[in-house]
């Protein structure tokens, strides 16, 4: 039980360690809120998001969901589409003040975007279920159930100090010119991932 615990949280550390669209985004929420409070949608819907993919890989769901090639095709439609927007927004965006709060994204806009980068990413996705999904193969009962926690508990603790690593750099960038840097550096892997998904869907 104990080894099974062990193992889900340095895999799915391993898993959420890199950079990508999903971290970029709450760690860029993180520094352009204003309050830790308005960072709370963003970080609970990813977490959610995470939590709902790591039991179906689990469960082995959503294996026969991506064996089926209209929703592969309409996932990856959805995730450029989304991908292409939010990195527009992003470009545009800049850095919230007393003076213009306004500029940063409302909690709506936040667990829309939050959702799509991790539901519509099917390379994020595929990694959960060929990783996480395989390795719970070799538990069962109890076991499966720790190792499955373990990666959910993960998951929610790496996004919450995320934005709170975020909130500390916002805080300390008095000038707003590292935030800046930052949303374009986010935009940048957003059109990337999308132009990844673009060859992936006509290849």
């Amino acid at each position: 039980m104990i080894s099974a615990v062990i193992h889900g949280f340095i895999l799915a550390f391993g898993l959420i360690l890199p950079l990508g669209v999903q971290n970029v985004f709450i760690f860029n929420q993180g520094a352009t809120q204003r309050k830790f409070s308005r960072t709370l949608p963003v970080v609970i819907t990813a977490s959610i998001c995470d939590t709902i993919l790591i039991t179906l890989a689990v469960l082995g769901v959503s294996v026969i969901v991506l064996g089926v090639y209209w929703i592969k095709i309409v996932l990856l439609t959805g995730g450029i589409i989304f991908l292409v927007y939010m990195g527009y927004t992003t470009w545009k965006s800049k850095p919230a003040t007393t003076s213009s709060s306004e500029k940063a994204l409302t909690s709506k806009k936040q667990i829309v975007f939050a959702a799509s980068v991790s539901l519509l990413n099917p390379h994020a996705i595929m990694d959960t279920i060929g990783v996480i999904g395989t390795s719970s193969i070799s538990y069962s009962d109890t076991e499966k159930i720790g190792f499955t926690l373990a990666c959910i508990i993960t998951s929610w603790i790496w996004f919450f100090s995320l934005s709170l690593v975020g909130r500390q750099v916002g805080r300390l960038d008095n000038s707003g010119r590292f935030i800046i840097i930052l949303n374009k550096v986010s935009a940048l892997i957003m059109w990337v991932t999308a132009i990844y998904l673009i060859i992936t869907l006509i290849s």
